[in-house]
């Protein structure tokens, strides 16, 4: 690090990846490449734009974007999480960090792990908060072997990590188990407030829940869950299925949870429809009335 700034390199370029890697310049980090497998399909012409806006290096593979990283940040979709570290493992050099943020059980994580081996130093990463607008400032879980060791350096760039534990699993974990009451409390969100405008009673249903939950205000709270996700429902959905695999590990039967994978893919598709983008920054009123109506032509 002869700038004593670390050199990145990340694997997956959607939102979380380009939030954190736009936060890390900010803070003086120059050397920052990235891969994606959608670079070179055209739907990635929108992931290497925004490379470019951020000062970002668009790299021609994952063995071009590891270069001389210092740190690899994985930050994939929950079904590419194993896929993004086997692109990796034959390139590596250095032991550099491997920060796996992905939303996937902590079996998964330590497969990963094993993937590895003593090519790259992991660290199980969860991700506990939105992305934006803290960026690279939201919070983080670190756990596993070598999270004490890379906690000063992620400390060095203003991001906000705490230790979970020494064991990798141990930041997934509570990751996924917290996903059943966040991600359900969306899904739920859905369900309750699609029959309220049905029924004509949003604004009743509103106030009614006001009475037993004074802390939470509505009036954001409705209109937040339902555009996040129709914007992301079916990432959501995945990592759901992530946590559906976490509470069988467990010994715990996830009806609930495989409920919310139902519900939130079924969002994601609806979450398409031109009719819906177009209002998701307007009303609840009139994110309802899109949901409902393009719900209806869905069946």
């Amino acid at each position: 690090m002869p700038d004593n700034k670390p050199a990145l390199c990340f694997i997956g370029f959607g939102e979380a990846g380009q939030a954190i890697a736009a936060g890390l310049r900010d803070e003086g980090v120059v050397r920052i490449a990235a891969w994606d497998i959608l670079f070179p399909e055209a739907e990635g012409e929108k992931l290497k734009r925004a490379a470019d806006a951020i000062g970002v290096r668009c790299a021609t593979s994952a063995a071009d974007a590891l270069g001389d990283a210092d740190v690899i940040v994985s930050a994939v979709t929950a079904t590419a999480s194993v896929d993004a570290a086997q692109s990796v493992e034959p390139h590596l050099a250095g032991r550099p960090y491997f920060l796996d943020i992905n939303s996937v059980s902590p079996a998964r994580k330590q497969d990963t792990a094993k993937l590895l081996g003593s090519g790259a130093r992991y660290v199980d990463v969860a991700v506990v908060a939105p992305i934006y607008p803290a960026r690279h400032q939201t919070p983080l879980l670190l756990a596993g072997p070598h999270a004490e060791a890379v906690a000063p350096l992620l400390a060095a760039l203003s991001m906000r990590a705490t230790i979970a534990g020494t064991d990798v699993g141990a930041a997934a974990a509570i990751k996924m188990i917290r996903s059943v009451i966040m991600k359900g409390m969306e899904a739920l969100t859905l369900e309750c407030f699609l029959a309220a405008a049905r029924a004509g009673v949003i604004d009743e249903v509103a106030v009614s829940l006001k009475n037993n939950y004074p802390g939470l205000d509505w009036a954001k709270v409705i209109p937040y869950n339902l555009e996040r996700m129709a914007s992301h429902g079916e990432r959501r959905a995945a990592e759901m299925e992530e946590v559906a695999a976490t509470l069988r590990e467990l010994g715990v039967e996830p009806l609930m949870t495989t409920a919310i994978v139902k519900r939130q893919r079924e969002m994601g598709e609806i979450g398409t429809q031109p009719s819906v983008r177009r209002v998701l920054k307007e009303d609840r009123a009139a994110i309802l009335g899109a949901i409902s109506a393009a719900a209806r032509d869905r069946h």
